[in-house]
């Protein structure tokens, strides 16, 4: 996650999600429209995840999420009262907006994880330890390797019944060398 995104960052990225995107309430499109054109305000904006933690803050969501549409969160006031939040925006332009995005991020795009930061206000029992994350690449990695020695064998048991000995030869070479990187 990025520590600081500069102001053509964020709006480079707010033009791509606009354009790429479809939001289930029409008053986020004008809030992002509002903020690309207002470098103070999108200066103060941060993209994070679990925006409801901040101080300040604003949850959007796409129409083809299955998030709420639309919240904004300002102390211990919540409301889904879009116009309310732009009026906050334009009265107090120098205080720090934090923002999550409710969208298809599987696989994360480069544009998102470009502006993303890290939220200073998640809870600390939320956040992954480097060892967690070690644990989970490895297991993925394991998984990964098990899937693909898996789908070579059905594709030489494919070749076999084809009588296919190109393709055997080609798919046996193949599952060698990845038993190989096992030992």
């Amino acid at each position: 996650m990025t520590a600081s995104v500069s102001v053509g960052e964020k709006k480079e990225f707010v033009r791509w999600f606009l354009k790429k995107y479809q939001m289930k309430r029409r008053e986020c499109v004008w809030i992002l429209n509002y903020l690309i054109s207002h470098e103070t305000l999108l200066n103060n904006v941060h993209f994070v995840e679990e925006a409801h933690y901040c101080p300040r803050a604003m949850v959007m969501s796409v129409t083809t999420s299955s998030g709420i549409p639309f919240r904004f969160y300002k102390g211990s006031i919540m409301t889904a009262d879009a116009e309310k939040s732009f009026h906050d925006l334009r009265l107090h332009p120098d205080e720090e907006m934090y923002i999550q995005l409710n969208f298809q991020m599987v696989p994360p795009s480069p544009e998102y994880l470009a502006v993303l930061e890290e939220n200073p206000y998640m809870p600390k029992y939320l956040h992954i330890s480097e060892k967690d994350k070690l644990i989970v690449e490895d297991i993925l990695s394991e998984s990964l390797h098990f899937f693909q020695v898996e789908q070579l064998k059905k594709q030489i048991d494919e070749a076999i019944d084809q009588n296919n000995k190109e393709k055997f030869y080609e798919l046996s070479a193949l599952w060698k060398e990845l038993v190989e990187k096992d030992n």
